[in-house]
């Protein structure tokens, strides 16, 4: 279904209400909605001190794209893809102007930002979708420090090239790079192998392919705390790692064959940030020749880890710093568990460069994922119980071809999580499924439940076939906000829901 079409939040907050009226004799919650006074009055907060405002403008149309010899007729932001970098500073007003120049309605998610829950950009939760013709304002402060990027919360339109990077920079940060460089990753098919609306509805009448994992495992048994099950020597992500096969798969808009190049100076400290903005695929990037320390994951710093190559799902990224070598080395981001791979240059100096087929060996060197990492010790939570626990369910209904769930629901049929700000918060992940899901929470950062470590802050984060994760939250930013798969045929197929705070 549209994220545009979300349904029932009135009955099901009335039904939150009177289950805790009933439980405490209190009177029943409302929902905190995206124009409630709390939502103003905490913008007013971080607006304070009469912060620089950063003007930009945003032209969603369609366009013909060159992606490195391959014409395409998509859509994007402007002309390319991806769009215009947007960069500001933490603690700065971001005003951005949308003009929708499609046929279809959209809109835009600051995907990562914590920012006022009006202007979060799902239609029928957060805002009225912006029709076609018509324009929108987004306003907020960016209250933190990162690398994000922005992209629709309308249909499928992710999977065209609706997406750009969104760059957070933090003036006190110590300066222990010379360069750095955006890669933003992508799988295409849009322009080539039809389109990714034609594409869902393929997966909603046909199913997918018979040796798909994706149906309850095991007869419904709960495998979660057994680590490995639904895994395979196939990949860390199990052996069922997507449902579209993409004939193209990107690093900033171009093809293996015609790379971007990233140049530099030998010696130089090049800090890379990392994006998946894909819609259906999880990458194994590597820089040939080099390791790499990971530095911040989904904007948030965590301890330096020193590694050959990083698993990095869609929606999340990785900042990671390389001291360079001399010559040309190749970029690449092996699609996990499909055919193919993308590729960007690194130059610093003279040399052949790499055929677009290369493998770097440093791809099948030390593989870094998230649970290994450990939140820098600023931006640590501090170690308590949670106050509340969601339990959210991972599932697919056999009832038909492609039907994805949460708690045994679709969107359509959701009833909303509620918190209470002031609230540590537990979201317990069980994935019912044998496909890994990369589950984002907007409006908000959680760390990673990793024993007495404190787990990385994230805000996407994979949750493996038939395991159980669980991730904290400090319940601080009123509103309604989105939890969902980010691959994008899965929350399109159902696996939506909604974190409701209620006061």
């Amino acid at each position: 279904m549209s994220r545009r079409g979300f349904l029932g939040l009135g009955a099901s907050l009335a039904a939150i209400g009177v289950a805790q009226a009933c439980s405490s004799q209190a009177a029943p919650l409302s929902a905190v909605g995206p124009t409630s006074p709390l939502v103003g009055d905490l913008e007013r907060t971080r607006r304070a001190g009469n912060p620089r405002v950063v003007d930009v403008g945003l032209r969603a149309k369609p366009a013909t794209v060159d992606l490195g010899g391959v014409q395409v007729r998509t859509w994007s932001f402007g002309d390319r893809v991806p769009g215009p970098e947007i960069r500001v500073r933490r603690g700065e007003v971001l005003r951005a102007r949308l003009s929708n120049e499609l046929e279809q309605d959209t809109s835009v998610h600051w995907h990562g930002i914590a920012m006022r829950n009006d202007m979060d950009g799902v239609p029928g939760l957060t805002q009225d979708p912006v029709r076609p013709g018509l324009t929108h304002t987004y306003d907020f402060a960016v209250p933190h420090a990162g690398t994000y990027f922005f992209h629709p919360h309308v249909g499928t339109q992710l999977d065209r090239g609706l997406y750009a990077p969104l760059i957070v920079e933090d003036p006190d940060e110590p300066g222990r790079y010379d360069a750095e460089a955006v890669i933003v990753l992508d799988d295409w098919l849009d322009g080539v192998a039809g389109d990714p609306d034609a594409k869902l509805e393929q997966l909603r009448r046909e199913g997918m392919p018979m040796d798909h994992g994706g149906m309850d495992g095991m007869s419904g048994m709960d495998h979660g705390s057994m680590p490995g099950m639904g895994q395979s020597a196939s990949g860390p992500l199990g052996k069922d790692t997507g449902d579209v096969q993409y004939p193209h798969y990107l690093i900033n808009g171009r093809i293996p064959a015609a790379p971007v190049t990233v140049s530099a100076k030998p010696g130089q400290r090049l800090r890379l940030r990392i994006i998946n903005a894909g819609g259906d695929t999880a990458f194994r990037v590597a820089l040939g020749g080099h390791r790499m320390t990971v530095t911040h994951t989904d904007g948030f710093p965590v301890e330096p880890v020193e590694t050959d190559s990083l698993l990095i799902s869609m929606g999340e990224r990785y900042d990671v710093v390389v001291t360079l070598g001399d010559g040309v080395f190749p970029l690449v981001a092996d699609a996990e568990g499909k055919e193919g791979r993308a590729m960007a240059l690194v130059r610093t100096g003279s040399g052949a460069v790499p055929s677009a087929d290369v493998r770097p060996r440093e791809l099948d060197g030390r593989l870094l994922q998230a649970l290994e990492l450990v939140a820098a010790e600023p931006v640590r939570f501090a170690p308590e119980q949670p106050d509340r626990t969601h339990v959210v369910e991972l599932g697919m209904d056999m009832s038909e071809p492609y039907l994805w769930t949460i708690n045994g629901k679709t969107y359509a049929e959701h009833q909303p999580l509620p918190v209470q700000r002031g609230e540590r918060v537990r979201l317990r992940f069980v994935n019912k499924t044998m496909m890994f899901h990369p589950m984002h929470l907007h409006g908000h950062t959680f760390q990673l439940v990793r024993g007495r470590a404190a787990g990385a802050r994230k805000d996407t984060t994979i949750v493996l076939p038939m395991q159980t994760l669980d991730v904290d939250f400090e319940a601080d930013n009123p509103g309604q906000w989105m939890l969902h798969c980010h691959n994008i045929y899965h929350g399109e197929a159902g696996m939506m829901s909604s974190l409701s705070y209620v006061a």
